[in-house]
């Protein structure tokens, strides 16, 4: 418990900035410099080998389109320890729903991928504010054929013990929240996993002796399917100047979960998620700043299948350096610091560095918080698609314990 005491002491370290602005209009901060940046990105590369002459009338109207919709769609090659290659397509939409002055600005970003592992990746995720922010709408959904190493539960499990499974996978994540006061929100929310055609995959460890199989059977769930259905009520907290690629600001949120066996799940148990980022900026203009992360995940009740308790790469960008469930338990604690740099003045160019550990603790094992730990770490470089929304194309590389690596593709930075 000290070690945890010392992690959260850090991020409190930092909180003295955000009850100051609590008080503030509801409007997004200032931006820390009186120049715009970044100023060039890859549209005006196209533009400058390839102008527009449009004539005077039709020029405002295009003006006006590109100030309130930025759209950025890109091909998608990378690789993941999960997954293998892949490759397929992302897009990611970015837009003001009222007066920039005094609305954030919202996204839906959405892609599909196959892989070499013959997995059918899609998914659509949105942030959504409305005029004057007076409600924030936020999705994870997902549908994917797919397949997932298991392993012994805790965060000291070996690669010895991987059982590869595969199944169909639902996911249904929706969640509106309301303005209780500037920058603060309370909502509520539903939630479905449902994972079907549960079966073995291609590992040497046979599927009767997988870690999955011994967990489901001992708390009589089904092999073959897993489901959890319920809702949830949440807290968030939003001084961030952009949610696509924050410069300064914090994010806070609490998400208290109940699944029910009542409404089609196979049982009834609670999850309480804490996440809490903050980017503190080195330069006027912010062109070097340094994020920081820290997340908790827990199962507060009830017993929850296999496939739901927390895991590394549960929401797909943590943990980078390991694959999608390459650490799970019932009790999971993130951090990660990543430090953002420009490479070139306007802003086209830029790199990452980042570090991040994560420590999980079980019943079912005896493994507890903050005995053993995941660390992680990695490089990443980042091209400017939109610099009116700040959408990076990001590619990184990440390195973890034990031999575990990745490469990773995608739009957006992972927090």
């Amino acid at each position: 418990m000290r070690r945890a005491t010392i992690l959260i002491g850090l991020f409190l370290a930092l909180a003295p900035a955000a009850p100051a602005r609590a008080q503030e209009p509801a409007q997004p901060p200032p931006p820390p410099a009186a120049e715009p940046w970044p100023t060039l990105d890859v549209g005006d590369l196209w533009h400058r080998f390839r102008p527009k002459h449009l004539p005077p009338a039709e020029t405002g109207a295009v003006r006006r389109e590109t100030a309130e919709h930025f759209v950025v769609l890109a091909p998608s090659i990378g690789a993941r320890p999960t997954t293998g290659l892949t490759l397929g397509v992302n897009g990611n939409m970015a837009f003001f729903e009222g007066d920039p002055h005094s609305t954030h600005i919202s996204s839906v970003a959405g892609g599909l991928r196959v892989s070499q592992k013959k997995q059918v990746l899609s998914n659509v995720r949105f942030a959504i504010f409305t005029d004057d922010d007076g409600w924030f709408l936020q999705g994870d959904n997902r549908l994917n054929w797919t397949s997932l190493n298991t392993y012994e539960l805790g965060s000291d499990a070996t690669t010895t013990d991987a059982a590869n499974v595969k199944y169909s996978f639902f996911r249904l994540y929706e969640t509106a929240y309301k303005t209780v006061k500037p920058g603060l929100f309370l909502g509520g929310g539903i939630n479905v996993n449902a994972r079907s055609n549960i079966r073995a995959g291609d590992t040497e460890k046979g599927f009767d002796q997988s870690a999955y199989l011994a967990y489901t059977r001992e708390h009589g769930f089904p092999s073959d399917k897993q489901v959890s259905t319920g809702g949830s009520v949440g807290l968030l907290f939003d001084t961030r100047d952009n949610a696509i690629n924050a410069l300064h600001g914090w994010l806070a949120s609490a998400a208290y979960r109940t699944f029910f066996k009542g409404l089609g799940g196979d049982a009834t148990w609670q999850e309480l998620a804490v996440d809490v980022r903050t980017y503190r900026p080195l330069t006027r203009t912010g062109s070097q700043r340094v994020a920081f992360w820290l997340m908790s995940d827990m199962v507060t009740g009830g017993v929850a299948p296999f496939l739901d308790l927390p895991t590394t790469g549960g929401d797909v960008r943590s943990g980078r350096g390991y694959s999608e469930g390459r650490y799970r338990g019932e009790h999971l604690v993130y951090g990660e610091v990543e430090y953002r740099g420009a490479l070139t003045p306007n802003g086209l160019l830029g790199f990452v560095a980042f570090v991040n550990t994560s420590t999980i603790g079980s019943v079912e094992t005896g493994a507890k918080l903050f005995e053993t730990y995941a660390p992680a770490a990695g490089t990443g470089l980042r091209v400017l698609l939109n610099k009116r929304s700040r959408t990076n194309l990001t590619t990184d590389w990440g390195w973890g314990k034990g031999g575990a690596h990745g490469f990773y593709l995608g739009i957006q930075e992972a927090f």
